[in-house]
């Protein structure tokens, strides 16, 4: 088992960190902005963001406002997830782990559908007194329905890191469909680093909009007056099943490990089940794992950057957008305005539950960033990207 590193408490908003703000960051607008690629990059470079000696950041972990981040030498299987309140991280895995597996030999490990492992990350913060992270399954972890979420030591909530942050973090994973090989390095969450309170308020975003559409019908930008903004700053998208044959996917039963960092790897047809919706609409079995899209498309402008969240999360029949952060650029195209769907991550609870084409299923809501990204979404990434994704399943799935 890897030993963890020592672990400094969070610093309180104010004080002093050993990291420097990268040079020539934008104060924020507005009272906060998410910080772009090349600011994350003078964050590892003044250590604010570390790695390890024996595996080094790659470029490749940086997108335009957002960071991968990457598995550790081992996966602790642990009885319960818990939260890192008043016992250290460490001590609490010596209370619930039951076994350990090496992620770092050539054949990884399989880490069991149903089972809750606890993994050290690869990368430590040492932020910045005024910066604080935030952090979100990567896509195709929630395409492959591996639930994930982020410890900081002594935070109170997950997948967060408050300002002046100093330590390691840990990263909960439970396989809920399929049982999952993983290696070191593999990466299955991704972080972004904001500085005060980044969101649009929901008069900006309507500005915003009428300068500058957002969301599609087909190759139509909806007006203004189309589209429902919520009083979050966020928009209110639905979900889209007819016209689509399938009209999603359905997790199989009893399948084979999905490989996955391997890309291309595996027949679709051997893990997923095609969801049909002649007449718009289908019922979601309970339990059962469910890939669809919207019915708009959207595009994310260079300056901003998105987020998938729940219409009502008061509903409790269903839980979706494991993976929901859009970076800048996301659907964006400099010679067309059509967008990209969004796909969307569906599990049902307790009760078979029915949805319908053109249903209300999420909200999108915006944050600016703090400068255009020198890269947008799927420019010159290693390996393929979503940007025109249409019910795309994760990248170990053949298309």
């Amino acid at each position: 088992m890897q030993t963890p590193r020592p672990q400094t408490p969070a610093r309180p908003p104010g004080a002093q960190s050993s990291g420097n703000s990268p040079e020539g960051a934008s104060q924020p607008p507005h009272g906060g902005a998410i910080l772009v690629d090349a600011e994350l990059r003078q964050l590892v470079a003044d250590g604010a963001i570390a790695g390890n000696e024996d595996l080094p950041l790659r470029p490749q972990q940086i997108q335009p406002a957002s960071m991968d981040l990457r598995l550790g030498r081992t996966a602790v299987r642990v009885r319960a997830g818990f939260l890192p309140t008043t016992v250290p991280i460490e001590d609490r895995i010596k209370e619930l782990g039951t076994s350990t597996l090496d992620l770092d030999s050539s054949e990884g490990a399989v880490l069991e559908r149903g089972l809750v492992y606890l993994v050290q990350l690869e990368e430590r913060l040492d932020l910045p007194a005024d910066l604080a992270v935030r952090f979100n399954p990567r896509s195709s972890a929630g395409r492959c329905d591996v639930f994930t979420r982020v410890l900081s030591a002594g935070h109170p909530r997950f997948d967060e890191a408050p300002q002046g942050y100093r330590g390691g973090l840990w990263l909960e994973v439970s396989p809920l469909s399929f049982p999952v090989r993983l290696r070191r390095g593999d990466r299955l969450c991704q972080l972004r680093v904001h500085r005060g309170s980044p969101g649009l308020s929901t008069e900006e975003l309507r500005a915003r909009y009428i300068e500058t559409p957002l969301v599609f019908d087909g190759d139509r930008p909806l007006s203004v007056d189309e589209v429902r903004f919520d009083s979050d700053g966020g928009l209110e998208l639905n979900l889209g099943l007819a016209g689509r044959d399938p009209a999603g996917w359905r997790a199989s039963l009893h399948t084979e490990v999905v490989e996955f960092s391997a890309e291309g790897a595996h027949d679709p047809a051997l893990f997923w089940d095609a969801v049909h919706a002649p007449d718009g609409r289908c019922i979601l079995a309970p339990e059962s794992f469910y890939i669809f899209a919207s019915r708009e498309r959207l595009r994310i402008p260079p300056d901003l950057a998105a987020e998938m969240l729940p219409v009502d999360i008061g509903i409790g029949e269903l839980r979706n957008n494991y993976a929901g952060f859009f970076d800048n650029g996301f659907g964006w195209r400099d010679d067309e305005e059509c967008g990209t769907p969004a796909v969307l991550e569906v599990r049902a609870h307790d009760v078979p539950f029915l949805v319908e084409d053109g249903q209300a299923f999420f909200r999108l809501k915006f944050f600016r960033s703090s400068a255009r990204p020198e890269r947008l979404y799927g420019q010159e990434r290693e390996g393929g990207s979503y940007q025109g994704q249409d019910l795309t399943l994760a990248r170990a799935f053949r298309r």
